[in-house]
């Protein structure tokens, strides 16, 4: 069974697979599949394994370590195609947070149109559409992917940080008035 589910994970890559999935697919019980799922895991804890499994967005999968991550690094993307802009994190964060949004209500809070950017984040699959708003022209709603999941190293969108109220300074200026004195 072990053999079976590693074998699997393998194949489906990224994309993983649930244990629902891991249940059909193997015809095992659900409880045989967890044992295995849980030998897995304490197979690949040891240092000189270069892959883990994790639990990430409800999908187990197979992923390198983080103590490698430069060199896989190097393999696999240049270093700037892997970072994300201020504003594609700021849009990010927005979806995250909000949704389901559209495109809109993310301009609304950011301040600037954000076309451009939320284009950027559906083809890096980090958003996707997720239905359309029953408002006029029935815009899109968006919110992230399990691909955001595993770039942030999330299980879930619960385990996102929580929001800090910000403390607005309600204090008046008075503009005509100047701190400095003219000396005579």
């Amino acid at each position: 069974m072990k053999a079976m589910i590693e074998g699997l994970l393998f194949v489906k890559g990224s994309d993983g697979l649930t244990l629902d999935e891991l249940v059909n697919l193997t015809k095992g019980e659900r409880e045989e599949v967890k044992k295995s799922l849980k030998e897995l895991y304490d197979d690949y804890q040891s240092d000189d394994r270069g892959i883990q499994l994790e639990l990430l967005g409800n999908r187990y999968k197979l992923t390198t370590k983080e103590i490698h991550k430069e060199l896989y690094q190097q393999l696999t993307f240049e270093e700037e195609n892997s970072n994300l802009s201020e504003s594609a994190l700021e849009t990010l964060a927005i979806i995250a947070y909000n949704e389901p949004i559209t495109r809109i209500e993310v301009d609304e809070i950011r301040g600037v149109n954000s076309s451009y950017v939320v284009r950027k984040l559906l083809l890096k699959n980090l958003i996707q559409e997720v239905g359309r708003a029953d408002l006029a022209g029935h815009p899109k709603l968006y919110g992230v992917t399990n691909d955001f999941l595993d770039y942030f190293g999330l299980n879930s969108i619960d385990d996102l940080p929580e929001l800090k109220p910000i403390e607005e300074d309600n204090s008046v200026t008075n503009l005509f008035e100047s701190k400095y004195k003219e000396e005579s």
